[in-house]
């Protein structure tokens, strides 16, 4: 199971020929289960180009799993934990809000896809942190999935 990061989200609509988007486009071929957090979502449709976008990704992302906090105390407690064995570690993380995405994909047993550096320096820290790093066959280089809205 996936959990897929605003950062994949934002290589994939933008077209960018990144591994993430692949593999984003490869799990949405194969309909693999995946899911996103509400900060996800969030952080998208702050990122939309226009009203039209902003409805077209509000539909489709909001149609997708949610996965949350399993507990509204202990689960951000448990993300700022994160961040402080990763500050104990010599480690900058620049967003607290990867470390919370981070614990709802450690409490649900999910594997994160993203582009985004933090990712890569909190698994270094956090071993139940799980990161996604290939293993779909490549798609064809001439293959386009056309997204449902842009960022911008």
């Amino acid at each position: 199971m996936f959990l897929i990061d605003t950062s994949a989200w934002i290589d994939f609509f933008r077209q960018r020929p990144t591994r993430p988007a692949a593999w984003l486009e490869q799990i949405l071929d194969r309909d693999y289960p995946f899911g996103i957090t509400g900060v996800i979502y969030q952080e998208i449709l702050q990122g939309a180009d226009s009203e039209a976008s902003y409805r077209r990704l509000e539909a489709y992302l909001g149609s997708q799993v949610f996965y949350h906090p399993r507990d509204p105390v202990a689960s951000h407690a448990a993300a700022a934990g994160i961040y402080f064995r990763c500050r104990r570690a010599g480690v900058t993380i620049r967003s607290t809000i990867d470390c919370l995405i981070a614990q709802v994909a450690v409490e649900h047993d999910l594997m994160i896809v993203h582009n985004d550096r933090d990712f890569e320096l909190l698994a270094g820290v956090v071993p139940e942190v799980r990161l996604y790093a290939g293993g779909l066959s490549a798609p064809p280089p001439d293959a386009v999935h056309e997204p449902e809205g842009r960022y911008e």
